[in-house]
């Protein structure tokens, strides 16, 4: 059948099954959408990126789209929800268009509910499906991208403060030095003044760009095209003066491959990074975390002596600028689920399928 072809009562087969298969195995929610695999053993049908396990290959049939696997027999998972998953994109990007308009510094989700002509429960059951976030998580990114964007466009502190819904200066000090790695007025200059080394390699996870300055470690980040990471490290600091880094970084870097192969840490790392007290104490408990092994959001709240600081600490590890280093993929939601991961949620499943293999 080729794949241009609609699937029938015996589903999708040929080439496009195959990488269906491999998108479900990385549970790839960008393959959210394009496809459905239905169980043959349970009748019941998921998206790719369901957190249950993973069935087995003889009995997984896959189908364009969920009235397909319907009219076959099969229901729908009530843990990953795929009837709904179209739905809630649509009123995910109705809800984004209303919070980039907002100027309101907090955002009530029962009102942008209301507004939206949905309930509480609907709303926050799509936005953890579409975007892994809370709606007030994302209205506060949505929030410090603006702010950084009039930042860098050369408008002044006290104007994108206010113009951003941000209610004082010691606000948005408190909330953007989470996101910007610095005080806002040093981020307003680029990162003029600092001298950012980089070097970008091959890793099981795709690309690896680590960024450093003479004292440590700046940025690790992961992606598939060179290019793109060296742009996301110079838009970050449009400012700073940044090159490929010399051959004493080199030991570094090959220490972050071999972590991402899931291999047990040789050298001590040196970190140079900017950051709240908050984020300190999340990144360092985060470190504590044995490798093969993952601990949830309350738990790493439990553990600073925050049990209700569950927000705080996702935000930490969602703005943490050296994965791999600091282990943000080890933190997983209550149900099991991986959660959302800056570098998308394959690379997390196979970090943490990685280290595990090796701890045994």
């Amino acid at each position: 059948m080729s794949e241009m072809q609609t699937s029938t009562g015996q589903g999708i087969s040929g080439p496009a099954a195959a990488r269906y298969w491999q998108a479900t195995l990385a549970r790839d929610s960008k393959a959210d959408g394009t496809f459905v695999l239905a169980v043959r053993s349970t009748h019941i049908y998921c998206r790719p990126s369901c957190p249950a396990r993973r069935p087995l290959r003889r009995n997984v049939v896959f189908f364009h789209t969920r009235e397909e696997a319907e009219k076959q027999g099969y229901r729908a998972c009530l843990r990953c929800r795929p009837n709904e998953v179209s739905g809630a994109v649509v009123l995910v990007q109705r809800a984004v268009r209303h919070l980039v308009d907002s100027t309101e510094e907090n955002v009530r989700l029962g009102v942008l509910a209301s507004t939206l002509n949905t309930t509480q429960g609907t709303l926050r059951r799509a936005f953890r499906q579409v975007t892994g976030l809370k709606p007030r998580e994302l209205a506060e990114a949505l929030r410090i991208r603006k702010f950084k964007a009039m930042l860098r466009s050369g408008r002044n502190i006290t104007d994108a403060l206010y113009e951003t819904g941000y209610g004082s200066s010691s606000r948005v000090y408190e909330r953007s030095n989470a996101q910007l790695g610095m005080t806002p007025a040093t981020y307003r200059k680029g990162g003029k003044g600092m001298k950012i080394g980089y070097t970008v390699a091959k890793s099981p996870l795709g690309k690896v760009l680590v960024a450093a300055t003479e004292r440590g470690v700046s940025a690790v980040y992961l992606g598939d095209a060179e290019s793109a990471l060296i742009a996301e490290l110079r838009e970050e600091y449009p400012r700073a003066e940044i090159a490929p880094a010399r051959d004493s970084y080199q030991k570094w870097v090959r220490e972050i491959v071999q972590r991402t192969e899931g291999k047990e840490p040789r050298l001590e790392l040196p970190l140079d990074l900017q950051a709240t007290a908050f984020q300190r104490r999340v990144w360092q408990e985060l470190q504590r975390i044995p490798r093969g092994r993952t601990r949830t959001y309350s738990q790493v709240a439990r553990s600073l002596g925050q049990p209700k600081a569950v927000r705080a600490v996702a935000r930490a590890c969602a703005t943490n600028p050296v994965s791999i280093v600091v282990p943000c993929h080890r933190v997983i939601r209550e149900d099991g689920a991986l959660a959302g991961y800056r570098w998308g949620p394959s690379r997390k499943e196979q970090l943490l399928r990685k280290e595990r293999a090796a701890a045994e």
